[in-house]
């Protein structure tokens, strides 16, 4: 059984009936619940991030008895969204704090405030408990509302996405607060890749990944635990 499950997609170049295209890999690693240890659960090739592709390789996880997992981390893809809700509602979902530091970025008008601001965010992520995380997105927002109000606005709506992993033992948190384990896989990835650059088909695409991706999860599932599952 699988007691944390981190998703990501990459997108790598495959000639598909004469025109290159960006084709999106889509990544599963489970953390086990009776030893802590990562494995790769599946890899899954398709010329988008559409919904229906992660709908499916979401399912396809699930028949092969992964169970529910206490938390899934992922970045806030509109596609994934809504394939968890169909997919995988039961287990409480954990945006990556990463990726949403990121889009605030985005979002501050004023060069010389982005670090300011970044720091602020990183101080409401590294709070020592859900209250104590809200209180400091409450001074935030009275701070930024008038100010940076696009800014305001959608951290009040997105930064609590982030909050999910307040809920894991402490132990834990650091580990699953963003889905940057991916973020490895995928450097690792396109190390091997880079010397294909054009893939000629999904086919082939998939064949090279998942090669990449069983000899990853043997040497995890090999080594030492990813975390302590008695905690």
């Amino acid at each position: 059984e699988i007691r944390y499950l981190i998703l990501d997609a990459t997108y790598y170049k495959v000639r598909i009936d004469g025109t290159v295209r960006d084709c999106a890999t889509l990544k599963a690693i489970g953390i086990r619940r009776d030893d802590g240890k990562r494995m790769i659960l599946g890899v899954s090739c398709a010329l988008s991030e559409a919904e229906v592709h992660w709908r499916e390789f979401l399912v396809a996880l699930k028949e092969r008895g992964i169970g529910i997992p206490d938390l899934i981390v992922s970045d806030a893809h509109t596609g994934l969204k809504a394939a968890l809700r169909a997919a995988c509602n039961a287990s409480p979902w954990q945006r990556c704090q990463f990726h949403l530091q990121q889009n605030a970025g985005h979002l501050v008008t004023k060069q010389e405030l982005k670090s300011l601001i970044a720091s602020q965010i990183a101080a409401i992520f590294n709070a020592e408990s859900r209250p104590h995380a809200e209180e400091r997105l409450r001074v935030f927002l009275e701070t930024w509302r008038e100010k940076q109000p696009k800014l305001a606005a959608w951290a009040e709506e997105n930064l609590p996405e982030g909050f999910t992993v307040f809920g894991l033992p402490e132990t834990h948190r650091r580990k699953l607060r963003t889905s940057n384990a991916c973020e490895t896989l995928n450097s690792q990835i396109k190390r091997r890749t880079r010397v294909v650059g054009l893939f000629p088909s999904e086919e082939s695409l998939q064949r090279l990944v998942t090669a990449v991706l069983v000899e990853i999860s043997e040497a995890w599932e090999s080594g030492k635990s990813y975390l302590k599952p008695k905690n």
